[in-house]
């Protein structure tokens, strides 16, 4: 009991050494174990992730069974593990560094996007795609987030027009010079369309999904974005996120999904993460002052 006291004691003596810095090293560890977390729930990344355990726990069991040969073996794997790593996780720091340098990231520092332009954007997607599920019009929408997508502007062309229920309509209209290809929205405007998209490597998929939502669940695993697909066969209206599928959804669910992901929340609408950084550092200094 006296161990417990002990450790308590310390810890309370111990809070008013905690400085300003103490506290940003604190959230800034906080933050890259959370984008971590988020980069081991991509599939890929899951799958590289099983597979390294995998090795270290067959390296552990060949030493305790004196198995020597293969023990050597995969202990010179390890010893070029890091390089292994760099080379699988490849794509994932590429778009993680993407993002550091995107102008998205850059916005934490500014003003957020208006959330009015990305309401009446989402507005006009579900409308248009309503109207186009109905018609069974093949549509492919990425809303892109924090990793850019510029890298596929090249493979179509570039709009930057104001998104509304007709030019969506239009720009998929079938036999349209643009229908086939992807259309991409940044900032709640259309930046490109008839881009060609990358398609998923994902095998667990289901064989009646044809190429449409297979980029679609492409894209959504080499970045963040958010992609709208509608079946040419079926009309059925499905959303791809993080390397996942979500089919058959109504017009109503699909305004809500994008709202959810797209729109900031109540507390973030009007201030920046430097602000709200800002506020928490000095409620933490006045606090500690008032002591």
């Amino acid at each position: 009991m006296s161990a417990v006291e002990n450790f308590f004691q310390s810890l309370f003596y111990s809070i008013p050494q905690i400085s300003v810095t103490d506290i940003l090293d604190i959230l800034v560890v906080t933050f890259l174990i959370y984008k971590l977390l988020r980069l081991l729930q991509s599939t890929n990344a899951a799958r590289a992730l099983r597979s390294i355990l995998a090795l270290l726990i067959l390296t552990w069991l060949t030493e305790v069974l004196h198995m020597y040969a293969l023990h050597w073996i995969l202990s010179k794997i390890l010893e070029i593990g890091l390089i292994a790593l760099v080379i699988v996780f490849q794509p994932e720091l590429r778009r993680a560094l993407e993002r550091i340098g995107s102008r998205t990231s850059l916005q934490v520092f500014g003003k957020p996007l208006t959330v009015s332009t990305e309401a009446a954007a989402i507005s006009a997607t579900v409308a248009a795609c309503d109207v186009m599920s109905r018609q069974k019009i093949g549509v492919l929408i990425a809303f892109e987030r924090n990793v850019s997508l510029e890298e596929y502007f090249k493979t179509g062309t570039i709009v930057d027009a104001r998104v509304s229920e007709q030019l969506l309509r239009n720009l998929f209209f079938p036999n349209a010079a643009l229908h086939d290809g992807a259309t991409i929205i940044r900032g709640g405007r259309v930046a490109a369309a008839g881009c060609v998209m990358p398609l998923s490597e994902n095998t667990h998929l289901s064989a009646d999904l044809g190429t449409r939502h297979r980029a679609g669940v492409g894209t959504s695993e080499v970045s963040d974005a958010v992609v709208v697909i509608v079946s040419e066969e079926t009309g059925t209206i499905s959303v791809a996120i993080g390397g996942m599928l979500k089919r058959h959804l109504a017009p109503q669910t699909l305004e809500k999904l994008l709202q959810n992901e797209l729109l900031p929340k109540e507390d973030e609408r009007d201030q920046s993460l430097l602000t709200r950084l800002k506020k928490e550092l000095s409620r933490r200094i006045g606090k500690h002052e008032g002591q």
